[in-house]
């Protein structure tokens, strides 16, 4: 007789837990009861890599203090025959608008790393609106073309300055191979941060201005090309639609 009691609360308990899990799975909105229940919501996260079965990776610099190496750096890509993305701040196109005229001219590509380099984290939605839009103006105006890339000042970001850039038709940018030049390492400790962690898809972060980014760029292409990456802009390797990013900032191919 007790077992049979024992045995029925059992039951009764099993079937009550399936009913919340089964409650808490239903999405409302986009949202699962549970993101509501627990209190979070999805996370929106930019793209720091593609999904490609091609050996193919974009390098990308990021420009917001000095222009002394970015001529050098374009006479580089030159030299190998291959392009990149430059993010540039808003007062950078200010003081080097000859340099940024250079940059189009190579056929670099060209996104916005905001107008005044904050942590865009920190400023309300009027703010961002207008950090993105007047830096992208700036560029526009210089190069009389579209920019469609954004890369967050500090790699910092959250849902509404995603949703913001979303809605003016910029992808947001991130990486998933750091160089860490900026913090003066040396060409081959560089190149070996790249070999590291490269793999098919990978999007690789440089500064313009870096100690010594001149030498680090010439053995990064050399290396990459003899294990026989084709190196590109992100424009040329990210899905332009019909896409989805994963948790992981992973761009897949939908």
């Amino acid at each position: 007789m007790h077992f049979c009691v024992i045995k029925s609360r059992s039951l009764k308990i099993f079937a009550a837990l399936l009913v919340v899990v089964v409650l808490l799975a239903v999405s409302i909105n986009g949202s699962t009861s549970a993101q509501v229940f627990f209190g979070y919501a999805p996370r929106k996260v930019p793209i720091y890599s593609v999904d490609t079965s091609e050996k193919q990776v974009a390098i990308s610099f990021d420009a917001a203090w000095g222009a002394d190496k970015t001529e050098e750096i374009l006479e580089i890509l030159d030299e190998f025959d291959v392009n990149a993305t430059f993010f540039l701040v808003g007062f950078w196109v200010d003081d080097f608008t000859d340099m940024v005229k250079k940059i189009d001219e190579a056929g670099c590509e060209i996104g916005t790393h905001s107008n005044t380099h904050p942590d865009m984290v920190k400023l309300d939605i009027e703010s961002v609106s207008e950090e993105l839009s007047t830096s992208v103006s700036k560029i526009e105006a210089v190069t009389g073309k579209k920019v469609t890339l954004f890369r967050a000042p500090f790699g910092s970001y959250n849902n509404q300055l995603l949703e913001v850039a979303e809605s003016m038709n910029l992808k947001t940018i991130q990486w998933d191979v750091d160089t860490l030049d900026w913090k003066g390492l040396s060409a081959s400790e560089i190149n070996s941060r790249v070999l590291s962690k490269v793999q098919n898809g990978s999007i690789i972060l440089m500064h313009n201005n870096s100690d010594h980014v001149l030498d680090g760029l010439r053995l990064i292409l050399t290396t990459l090309k003899n294990k026989g990456y084709q190196i590109g802009s992100i424009g040329e390797l990210v899905y332009a639609d019909n896409y989805t990013v994963d948790r992981n900032g992973v761009q897949h191919q939908n």
